[in-house]
């Protein structure tokens, strides 16, 4: 069996590592049961797709995805996390009983809401250190949504845009090479703009809800803009030219992209002024760094 699958790797990659490979399999699935093995054969199969397609860790493609993977979560969990928080808030700040309220919901709508905590509930765990279970859960979630939105059972009318940010964000996650993930120094980056995205939101929403703000104009701006400096403040930490570093983040923002259009009611210039910002951090990025290597 494992003959067979090593052939799935590239025929370079192949001749330097195939024996090796073989021993290595054969010997670790000797005593395994066949679930086990089936596992193991599994495993092998992902490693050799993934050295076929370039997205292994010593890849640059590996280590791109690597990079973006935690704060692809992060923004999904700022999203959903963000229409739970408005749903909940209308609920509480509703002067009807919640009980009335709760049996009035239709079902799409739960569904929704449950989609989006399973997203919230995946990207915590995930980023808090375990990154397989909670990568699962919130890949569920997120394939959820989007088999929803395809089914037609829409909550908002959104178009495509919906699914196809939901599916995006989950080949970002599953994308990353899998002895590069879980990074604790990426997990927190990402944790911490996931907070500082989600709760000054919250708090403008809450009090124009309450009328202590009489309007909002965020339009999905903040959360892209955490995003945005994010990636800068990792491109500085680092000493490089940014590019690698906004890169990612423009790959991980599918979810605030899909947030800025449905909180600006489907007019897409506030999308557009949201990818725009990602471009003008990477100049100014790259500008400050050029600035800093000539001193």
């Amino acid at each position: 069996m494992s003959d067979r699958l090593v052939r799935l790797y590239p025929a370079a990659y192949r001749a330097a590592y195939g024996q090796e490979i073989i021993d290595v399999h054969r010997e670790m699935t000797a005593d395994m049961p066949r679930p086990a093995r089936l596992r193991a054969d599994a495993d092998l199969v992902a490693h050799a797709l993934r050295v076929r397609l370039g997205l292994d860790s010593a890849s640059p493609a590996g280590r791109f995805f690597a990079l973006a993977a935690p704060f692809a979560l992060a923004a999904g969990a700022v999203d959903s996390g963000l229409h739970l928080t408005r749903w909940y808030a209308g609920l509480v700040l509703s002067p009807a009983p919640v009980w009335v309220q709760l049996s009035t919901v239709d079902g799409a709508w739960s569904l929704y809401m449950l989609l989006s905590l399973l997203v919230c509930v995946g990207a915590v765990v995930a980023l808090t250190g375990r990154w397989g279970p909670g990568v699962g859960v919130a890949v569920c979630g997120l394939l959820g949504t989007a088999v929803q939105w395809a089914a037609g059972a829409r909550v908002y009318d959104d178009g495509a845009i919906v699914p196809v940010a939901a599916l995006l964000t989950v080949a970002v996650v599953l994308a990353c090479p899998l002895d590069r993930r879980g990074d604790r120094r990426l997990s927190a980056a990402a944790g911490a703009m996931a907070a500082a995205g989600w709760f000054p939101v919250v708090v403008v929403n809450a009090g124009t809800y309450t009328g202590v703000f009489g309007v909002t104009t965020d339009y999905g701006a903040w959360p892209m803009l955490v995003l945005a400096f994010t990636g800068a403040i990792l491109a500085l930490r680092a000493r490089s030219s940014g590019l690698r570093e906004m890169g990612a983040m423009a790959v991980a923002s599918p979810p605030l992209v899909a947030y800025s259009y449905a909180t600006a009611w489907g007019d897409s210039w506030p999308v557009l002024g949201t990818l725009l910002l990602l471009s003008v951090v990477a100049a100014l990025t790259a500008f400050f760094q050029a600035v800093r290597r000539r001193r």
